[in-house]
């Protein structure tokens, strides 16, 4: 995807190109004499605390939904470096943006509380005396 492109469409979400920064650096691993000349490692760096395009609460599912890759400033940074031309790794990162942004977008489930059913009920006190019968029967025998 090229880097002077407005806007990117990820789901249902449109972030505006200022909102990403890139970094571009030297790869690591095999690839020829060219490899000590192009910079091919694409680092995407995202604001998640400044963004204006994401609600409050999809922007704290995609911190948690990120973990460690969001540094203590609130700055979501991705990598890749899988392949040998530059804007292979651009869509990697772009394509490893869009499954968290996916994920965040998600709503988590709520919980509702349910009471135990009877026979589960029945299954655990009869667990509990087949116990207590087998520990029973490891006592000394008193006379």
């Amino acid at each position: 995807m090229p880097r002077d492109e407005k806007s990117i469409l990820i789901g249902k979400t449109v972030i505006p190109a200022h909102a990403i920064h890139w970094q571009f650096s030297r790869s690591q691993g095999p690839g020829g004499q060219h490899v000590n000349k192009t910079n091919s490692r694409a680092e995407l760096r995202i604001d998640i605390q400044q963004t204006d395009f994401l609600s409050p609460a999809v922007a704290r599912r995609l911190r948690t939904e990120a973990g460690n890759r969001v540094t203590t400033a609130g700055e979501l940074v991705l990598t890749s470096q899988r392949f040998r031309e530059q804007n292979r790794n651009i869509n990697d990162c772009l394509a490893k943006l869009s499954a968290l942004l996916i994920k965040a977008l998600d709503l988590p489930k709520t919980r509702r509380a349910t009471q135990p059913t009877r026979a589960s009920k029945t299954r655990r006190l009869e667990r509990k005396k087949h116990r207590s019968a087998t520990k029973k029967l490891r006592r000394k025998i008193m006379d």
